[in-house]
């Protein structure tokens, strides 16, 4: 598959004429649990030309392809990334950290994630967390049977929150990082344990009775989160030091 996607990448880039400067792994692979049959959720940020960005017109800023059963692949142009990345945007700060890179030039990952320090809102990225805790776990996980997936995708903004709660820094992407965070806590690592083992071999739509522990733990880790939130102030990063990066970044792949 990874010969696959790195062609598509090459192809991506004759037909729309765009460098892509990073692209990389994004959902269930990169954060550590797949199912049998969880397709690659490719993710890229590219540049184009600087007559492209020349214009009193403004373009779409965004590539989005068919998705088929085994490949979802779209991408943000370079201006939407930084201004994303200035916004304190949790997705961005995700994708640069993925476990599964198949492109990168000029060292674009660790040239922008070495500033995450001044432009990660802790703010905001509670709020972004917050709500990928809260939908889930009142939509998803109240019934008698719950999918797998949605009960290891709300276990994962959980400790994201619980991250940035102990840290005060960017939560890392893959789940087992952050599972780290977690003591013995009735037991809680045993139905990790458990439901990753249970991911690994299901299908993405299949379900499990639900769990007491596992939502007992999830809605104290809301309650926490909640309150911690109401303790932060927003924040903004510098503009200047992303433009600089942008025409950068022109200069270098389009001379």
């Amino acid at each position: 598959m990874l010969e696959v996607i790195k062609k598509e990448i090459l192809e991506i880039e004759k037909r729309e004429n765009i460098k892509i400067l990073y692209a990389c792994e994004s959902g269930s692979r990169a954060w550590g649990f797949p199912s049998r049959n969880s397709d690659y959720d490719v993710r890229f940020i590219y540049i184009r030309s600087k007559e492209w960005y020349l214009s009193i017109d403004d373009h779409k800023d965004t590539l989005e392809f068919p998705i088929n059963d085994l490949l979802d692949i779209s991408g943000w142009d370079i201006r939407k990334a930084l201004k994303l990345f200035r916004s304190s945007n949790a997705v961005i700060f995700e994708w640069l950290q993925s476990p599964v890179v198949y492109k990168e030039v000029s060292n674009f990952k660790e040239k922008l994630f070495k500033l995450s320090e001044d432009y990660f809102s802790l703010r905001t990225g509670m709020h972004h967390y917050l709500g990928m805790t809260i939908n889930p776990f009142k939509n998803e996980l109240q019934g008698d049977t719950v999918k797998i997936k949605k009960c290891l995708y709300a276990l994962r903004s959980s400790l994201a929150c619980r991250w940035i709660r102990d840290k005060q820094t960017v939560p890392p992407m893959e789940f087992g990082v952050l599972r780290a965070l977690i003591k013995d806590e009735g037991n809680i690592n045993g139905l990790i344990d458990q439901l990753l083992n249970l991911k690994k071999d299901s299908y993405e739509g299949d379900t499990i009775p639900s769990s007491r522990l596992l939502n007992h733990f999830i809605q104290n880790e809301i309650r926490e989160s909640e309150l911690y939130s109401m303790t932060l102030e927003k924040s903004t990063g510098s503009t200047e030091v992303l433009d600089a990066i942008f025409r950068e970044l022109l200069i270098e792949n389009f001379k």
